[in-house]
C-alpha cells in the first residue's frame, strides 16, 4: 500500500472489526462445542471442558489470526471493514513470527485493565502496545467512498 493512500485505523473502527471477529468466531464454535459437550457446555466453569474444546476455543483462534493477519493482512472483521495490519516500518505483511509476538502482546495489553487496548485511542499513530511490541500498524484507506459527500445549496 502507498503510505499517501493509507490512514491510521481508530479505536472504534478496530472495536468493530473485533466484535464481528469474536460473533464470526461464536457462530463457527459453538454448534461444534454444543454438538459435543451439550447445552450444559454454556455453563460450564472450567477454563477448558475438555479436549475438542481446548482445540476449537483456544488453539484454533491463535492459528486463524496469526495465519490472517501474515497470509491476508487482516482477519476477516478487519477486511470486512476495509482495514490492514502491516509492519510498521515496511508497510508490507506481517512474517509469522511478527504475527505470533503481536498476539502474544495482546496478553501485557490487556493486562493492566486493558490499557494496552484503550492506547489505540490516545497514541497518534493509533497502535496499541501490541502493535508498538510488534512494530505493526493497523491502516485503512482514505478514500472509502466512491463519490465524495457534496452538498449542492451549501
Amino acid at each position: 500500500m502507498d503510505e499517501l493512500d493509507v490512514e491510521y485505523a481508530g479505536f472504534w473502527v478496530r472495536v468493530g472489526a473485533t466484535v464481528i471477529d469474536t460473533l464470526l468466531l461464536m457462530v463457527i464454535s459453538y454448534p461444534i462445542l454444543i454438538s459435543i459437550y451439550g447445552w450444559e457446555y454454556l455453563g460450564f466453569e472450567k477454563i477448558v471442558a475438555g479436549p475438542v474444546d481446548l482445540l476449537i476455543t483456544w488453539i484454533f483462534p491463535v492459528v486463524a489470526a496469526i495465519w490472517f493477519w501474515s497470509q491476508k493482512q487482516a482477519t476477516p472483521g478487519k477486511s470486512a471493514l476495509s482495514l490492514r495490519i502491516l509492519d510498521a516500518d515496511s508497510g508490507k505483511s506481517l512474517s509469522i513470527a511478527q504475527s505470533l509476538g503481536r498476539y502474544l502482546a495482546y496478553f501485557i495489553s490487556i493486562i493492566p485493565m486493558g490499557l494496552g487496548l484503550i492506547w489505540v485511542g490516545l497514541d497518534r499513530k493509533k497502535q496499541g502496545w501490541h502493535d508498538k511490541l510488534a512494530r505493526t500498524v493497523v491502516v485503512r484507506e482514505k478514500k472509502r467512498s466512491p463519490e465524495p459527500v457534496r452538498f449542492p445549496k451549501a
